[in-house]
């Protein structure tokens, strides 16, 4: 299908948005405003691009009839340098717009909820989920998002067992969410007296985070505990009941079971602020669940496995004595371990959003 025919019809739909955003019965609508807004400045953008994309082809037809009909040689050869400048701007341009045009996502730009757990592999697995805490705090750092952890348990020689943290920035669950999945790694452990390598796993889990809006909780069934922050943190963190502890019933909308969900929040010294953030991780954890089915249908119609639903796949394997990072989903195998785990990961998830963008261009039929 001709891109310019899939564009018809998008200038329309812009000014309808435009008009329902200043509706004040829209405006009290949260998750309707919040949902239109977003799809302006989608439409928005992909106006912009659609104006350069359509001046650069006009310029073109230009470039190509004065060549073919006018005489004039100075004329002719302006005509031929125009056409090799524009050229190769026709394909990228097009390029843009298509995958402009494809569905978006849209938790993209949402901020998320990250765990990291230590798999199989006993303490060694708990330094490697240390190590890939570090790797992502490195990569925040480079890309401007803000982290803060919310719940940690250390492992016995370092790293964590288990390690809670949000993430917020521009466009965070659109550029974390590939890592989801089994990270594998394969090296000598501190622990190890006889130089032998090792394998073991660490789990990482991005979720996106949810509105209030988005997940209906009962507060009232909500069963609340309080108790002392371990921890440094001085004077403070022992005398004040500063950490929380919620339990709230679940029940699941397809199947009717009914699950308990814990949380702890210790991120504080301020109990007020730390039930704000359980109720925060609460919220994330439900939409996480109920938005599950349609995160395993997406998987189900893609032949590669960079969008998998299944949070247990194998997905990346570090290898140290090689210094070799190998994603299974796309066959990607690169030599540089040293700064990978220095948060230089940009890589891979260009190449894991190319493979996922290929997959869905083809779909689209674009």
């Amino acid at each position: 299908m001709n891109i310019l025919d899939k564009i018809e019809g998008l200038e329309a739909k812009f000014h309808e948005v435009s008009l329902l955003i200043t509706d004040p019965a829209v405006i009290a609508d949260q998750a309707r405003f919040v949902r239109l807004n977003r799809d302006y400045h989608d439409l928005e953008s992909v106006l912009q691009a659609t104006e350069r994309y359509k001046k650069v082809l006009h310029d073109v037809e230009d470039a190509k009839q004065v060549i073919y009909n006018e005489q004039d040689p100075e004329l002719k050869e302006m005509a031929r340098m125009e056409l090799e400048e524009l050229g190769p701007q026709l394909p990228q341009l097009e390029e843009e717009v298509k995958l402009m045009l494809l569905p978006k996502d849209p938790e993209d730009g949402k901020n998320v909820v990250m765990e990291i757990r230590g798999g199989t592999g006993g303490d060694e697995a708990a330094l490697f989920a240390g190590d890939l805490f570090r790797m992502y705090t490195k990569y925040f750092e480079m890309k401007g998002f803000k982290y803060s952890v919310s719940s940690f348990s250390e492992g016995a020689v370092g790293g964590y067992k288990e390690i809670i943290f949000n993430v917020t920035g521009q466009n965070v669950y659109g550029t974390l969410k590939y890592e989801s999945g089994v990270h594998r790694v394969q090296r000598v452990p501190v622990t190890e007296t006889q130089g032998r390598v090792h394998t073991s796993a660490a789990t990482v889990a991005v979720l996106p985070e949810a509105d209030e809006f988005e997940v209906h909780i009962n507060e009232g069934e909500i069963r609340w505990d309080y108790f002392r922050s371990g921890g440094a943190g001085g004077q403070n963190v022992n005398k004040v009941e500063s950490g929380v502890r919620l339990r709230y019933n679940w029940k699941n909308p397809n199947t009717g079971e009914v699950q308990e969900i814990l949380i702890e929040c210790t991120e504080t010294r301020d109990q007020p602020k730390n039930k704000e953030r359980a109720l925060a991780r609460l919220r994330t954890q439900i939409y996480d669940k109920e938005h599950q089915k349609y995160i395993d249908d997406i998987a189900a119609r893609r032949k590669t496995m960079v969008s998998t639903g299944d949070r247990s796949a194998k997905i990346r394997t570090y290898n140290y004595p090689q210094g070799r990072i190998t994603d299974h989903r796309i066959g990607y195998t690169i030599y540089n371990l040293a700064a990978f785990m220095d948060g230089d990961i940009q890589g891979v998830i260009d190449a894991l959003t190319v493979a996922e963008n290929a997959e869905r261009l083809k779909e689209s039929e674009l």
